[in-house]
């Protein structure tokens, strides 16, 4: 919105073949959409795909009518410049394109691509006429949020509410019949999230469930399941070192996690650390819908010889922390392992309905100050589920958020899920009999992180390593196939066949055995009658997230030491990479192996899904493999670009009013197109804004760049000086990117206009 700078393998039935879309349907079901989602359904990204939404009396039993009382946090996604953010985050994110690392800050980019302010007051104004509380506009200037009661919100958007049970017993509101958007905002939102607050399970989860019983994987299914695809489960291979009982986490079901110095040393974290590198300086938000113990981290941090960064918790919606589980307390001590010298570690907490889960991707980009590198999030939904939870409005509003993410120069990374190539849950956790996808971990603007094993030599170097699919002796493989909501990304064309968004685009370890050694205390998750040890073995792509988050900050600690700019969106290097020489250094490739749960899902009828096998190079097995950490490194800091300085200084002895200009020296450290502007003040009130010529550098250097007055400027000046008032001009100079637009500026100096 700112102004131009002037100057797969065949399935044993067809029907498992067919493309994803047709599936999805059935799945999600049909139902009438409201006039605003069909509006929104009709103009949607080309990058998305509308398919119908099942009503909420198709997938829960309706109680009786809404407490008239209770309390709704909404979220109205703001009508802004979605095709031009994407067009920006797509040549910001990509290597060879002259912007390619050129980011712009989150004011920056709310200015130039979000709401108008003229539209951001009247929603505002609005909903707080509405009687609506809390109201205001995020940072982002994408989306709007206020709270209500659900009598107010039945009013306000036309659409009477209803309690409906779910299977797992939970109770949740949901609109009965279409929204409508009021007429005063209908031109300015693109609907409403949050009138549907049914939680959104986290699919993808550590096998903590398992550690409640004497076998971690409990019962082996029938040898006739086995016989079809081997466990990918492995005993601990390899050193372990750590205290005595770090070591021996998991050894009561027989087979012992890995311990940090082995996944790190397997994934060439040790050079990195050894040289010092150990993520000072850099930042990691975690998304999470439940809580962690502190405590629990220290006994880790302590027990494997790590320093414990500063960890804060932000309540998204929420009055208090929530309760400590596994999930949280996994993907902190993890992402300690990987980076124990970060500045920070910002935890995201919210509840796990659709309007809470778009606030926390939101939440980190709220505060300059406390802006994250990474953004790790080890929850997610499979599509169907998802869209069913949010609608095409809500994840496209969360496609925005992810968006301005890549923008700025953040690197998002999502779990692609436990279910293997079924992503579904049922409400008891088991993998549904169908194909799909996880979401966010299925958007182009995320890096969705698959599963692997790994057996160790003596030196913890990797010897083999395998996809993760313990079809035959749990319900659990990595999660990978292809997505029903989304196209083919520019990064992935040449790469995959067909013109869908294909996930994942790396894997790490996740394979139930040996699992990860950690350190939890949560009871009844963790800690019970039956496993009365907080040293626990666990697995899922829920911990090969933080772990690749925590090598993605310290290859951008590195970038930056070397006055390089940050990853950002990681996808477009990766594989860019990947079709390189440079991929056999950089990434583990895995050529054989499936994550097809097909054949051992409860009640499914025990054929294989379809999808999907390993082979060389990319597959929807495991990506690209795994990542060697310091390989990645090596490549990053050749290939991305130098950050460009600049700086302004205004000379001595001006004179403006003889000269009708005043000259700014604008120095870049690069080759780059700088400007310059100034906003004039005539006594206490601005009396108008002069912009310079835009001048091309061919290397660094200074530029003396003069800011011309109009002649009615000039004419303006005159009057002042001859009436004496006080005449300051603030200049700032400018760095413009090669659509002629302001990608950032420098600080304003004062000149003093005198005649």
């Amino acid at each position: 919105m700112g102004s131009r700078y002037v100057s797969g393998a065949v399935a044993n039935r067809s029907l498992r073949a067919l493309p994803i879309l047709g599936l999805f349907a059935c799945l999600v079901g049909a139902a009438a959409a409201s006039d605003a989602t069909a509006r929104a359904e009709a103009t949607a990204a080309p990058h998305m795909t509308a398919a119908a939404r099942a009503t909420p009396a198709a997938r829960a039993a309706r109680v009786g009518p809404a407490p008239a009382g209770q309390r709704l946090q909404l979220v109205l996604p703001l009508r802004v410049d979605a095709a031009g953010l994407a067009r920006f985050a797509t040549a910001v994110s990509t290597p060879g394109s002259p912007m390619y690392g050129r980011y712009l800050s989150i004011p920056a980019l709310a200015l130039r691509f979000g709401a108008s302010p003229s539209a951001r007051a009247r929603v505002v104004g609005f909903l707080r006429a509405s009687g609506a509380t809390d109201v205001k506009v995020d940072a982002t200037g994408l989306l709007a949020e206020a709270k209500m009661s659900a009598r107010l919100a039945q009013r306000v958007f036309a659409s009477p509410l209803a309690e409906f049970r779910a299977a797992d017993h939970a109770r949740f509101l949901a609109p009965v019949t279409a929204i409508h958007v009021p007429a005063a905002i209908h031109e300015l939102v693109t609907g409403v999230v949050g009138l549907d607050t049914e939680p959104e399970s986290s699919s993808p989860t550590p096998s903590f469930a398992t550690a409640l019983g004497p076998s971690r994987l409990g019962p082996l299914r029938s040898t006739v399941h086995a016989a079809t695809q081997s466990s990918s489960a492995l005993p601990r291979s390899g050193a372990p070192a750590g205290c005595p009982a770090g070591i021996a986490a998991g050894a009561q079901d027989g087979n012992p996690g890995f311990t940090p110095n082995q996944y790190l040393s397997a994934y060439d974290f040790d050079p990195l650390h050894i040289a010092g590198y150990t993520g000072q300086g850099e930042r990691v938000a975690l998304v999470e819908i439940d809580g962690y113990s502190a405590a629990d981290v220290a006994a880790f941090a302590q027990c494997f010889g790590f320093a414990v960064p500063p960890v804060k918790i932000f309540g998204v919606g929420l009055s208090q922390p929530l309760a400590p589980v596994g999930e949280t307390t996994l993907d902190v001590e993890v992402l300690d392992a990987a980076a124990p010298g970060l500045k920070a570690i910002d935890v995201y907490q919210t509840n796990s309905d659709a309007a809470a889960t778009l606030g926390a991707f939101a939440a980190p980009l709220q505060d300059a100050a406390r802006r994250p590198q990474v953004i790790s999030a080890s929850l997610g939904l499979c599509e169907p589920q998802a869209y069913d939870a949010s609608g095409l409005i809500g994840i496209e509003a969360t496609e925005r958020v992810l968006e301005v993410a890549a923008s700025d120069g953040i690197s998002v990374l999502a779990a692609s899920g436990d279910n293997g190539s079924a992503d579904c849950e049922t409400a008891g956790g088991d993998p549904i009999d169908q194909l799909a996808v996880n979401y966010p971990a299925s958007s182009q603007w995320a890096t969705a992180v698959g599963g692997t094993n790994l057996a160790l030599n003596a030196t913890n170097q990797i010897v083999s390593q395998s996809v993760w699919n313990d079809g035959s002796v749990a319900d659990a493989a990595g999660g990978g196939g292809v997505s029903a909501l989304f196209t083919r990304p520019s990064y992935q064309k040449g790469v995959v066949r067909r013109n869908r968004r294909e996930v994942p685009d790396v894997s790490m370890l996740a394979d139930l055995l040996p699992g990860y050694s950690i350190y939890c205390s949560a009871s009844p998750e963790c800690v019970n009658d039956l496993n009365t040890s907080p040293w626990l073995a666990v697995g899922g792509t829920s911990a090969a997230t933080p772990l690749l988050a925590g090598g993605v900050a310290i290859v951008d600690q590195m970038l930056r030491m070397s006055h390089r700019e940050n990853l950002g969106l990681l996808n477009p290097l990766i594989y860019k990479l990947g079709r390189s020489t440079a991929g056999p250094a950089v990434f583990g490739d895995i050529a054989s192996g499936s994550i097809d749960l097909g054949p051992y899902i409860p009640g499914g009828d025990g054929l294989p899904l379809g999808c999907c096998t390993a082979t060389a190079g990319y597959d929807d097995a495991t990506g690209w493999g795994s990542v060697s950490i310091g390989a990645f490194a090596t490549q990053a800091l050749t290939m991305v670009p130098n950050m460009i300085k600049f700086s302004l200084a205004l000379p001595r002895h001006q004179r403006p009013l003889a000269r009708h200009e005043l000259i700014a020296d604008v120095t870049c450290s690069a080759a780059c197109s700088i400007g310059a502007f100034a906003v004039v003040t005539i006594g206490k009130k601005t009396s108008f804004t002069t912009t310079s010529k835009a001048y091309g550098q061919r290397s660094k250097g200074r530029k003396a760049i003069p800011v011309k007055f109009s002649k009615a400027q000039q004419r303006t000046l005159r009057s002042a000086a001859a009436h004496h008032r006080k005449i300051v001009a603030t200049v700032y100079g400018v760095l413009i990117d090669t659509l002629g637009e302001i990608q950032n500026h420098t600080r304003g100096q004062k000149l003093a206009i005198s005649p």
